[in-house]
């Protein structure tokens, strides 16, 4: 039996259930440019730790306001004075929230406009599809705020756009916008209208997928791409043993075999 998730406990985050599985989660700050403080980064380890069990099938994950998210709250960080020890800590809270959305097997569809900055930068891209609008905007301006990425930037963002690319927009705080975030892989999707409302179709369409196969594209591809290519091989197997014989795949399959299935076509 799922469990229940309780809306009311959550404050930084605004929750809505829809009737086929999808949720919406925004972040709820937008005088803040739903900038990232400790509360925040706790109720997305609540939610995202959670949501596997509970039938969440697909999420999609948008902002308030003007802006996705600013990144670090700035003010939170420098009212805290935080030790390099506690903030070590804030840093790995991070990681976890982070990991439980790229790993935990739902999958979760950004939504973008506005900021997509720092930590915002770090967020959006734990989740498996990013769709931006045209006031979307990408930067980590660590270097001219003293800091350095502490979400996970060295590892996610270094993977969408390179070592090389990633640095430069940390030493001189490049920002990338338009079409040219697109083809360096910091979104998939770029709309002339609302990246909700797109956001929340792809969300609806890859909810009627069966859970297992979610699960497994939305938590194996990761863990496999952490592997040896041997090990990767070997991890793809096992996966595709269990989801590919699953029960509830038959009527799909057979629907395929007896030609009533809709067939992969190119796009009109």
């Amino acid at each position: 039996m799922a469990i229940q998730i309780d809306i009311s406990r959550y404050t930084n985050l605004a929750l809505q259930e829809h009737d086929d599985g999808v949720w919406i989660v925004t972040l709820n700050r937008p005088s803040k440019r739903n900038a990232l403080d400790i509360h925040t980064i706790d109720e997305l380890v609540d939610f995202f730790s959670l949501a596997p069990r509970a039938g969440v099938r697909a999420v999609v994950l948008a902002g308030a306001g003007d802006h996705f998210c600013a990144g670090l709250d700035l003010i939170e960080h420098h009212d805290q004075d935080r030790s390099p020890a506690d903030f070590m800590h804030v840093c790995l809270r991070w990681h976890e929230a982070f990991n439980k959305m790229e790993y935990g097997g739902v999958p979760v569809i950004a939504a973008l406009q506005g900021a997509v900055v720092g930590g915002g930068l770090e967020l959006a891209s734990s989740a498996h599809i990013r769709v931006m609008d045209n006031t979307a905007y990408f930067a980590l301006p660590e270097g001219q705020r003293g800091l350095f990425t502490g979400g996970g930037a060295t590892i996610r963002v270094t993977d969408l756009v390179g070592k090389l690319r990633m640095i430069d927009m940390m030493l001189t705080g490049r920002v990338y916008q338009g079409q040219e975030a697109v083809d360096l892989g910091l979104a998939q999707y770029i709309v002339e209208g609302s990246s909700f409302d797109a956001a929340l179709e792809l969300a609806r369409k890859t909810a009627q997928n069966l859970p297992l196969s979610n699960f497994a594209i939305c938590s194996a591809v990761s863990h496999i791409q952490n592997m040896s290519a041997m090990d990767g091989a070997y991890a793809e197997a096992v996966v595709a043993g269990v989801v590919n014989t699953q029960p509830d795949a038959r009527s799909r399959l057979a629907a395929f075999a007896d030609k009533s299935a809709a067939r992969v076509r190119p796009n009109s």
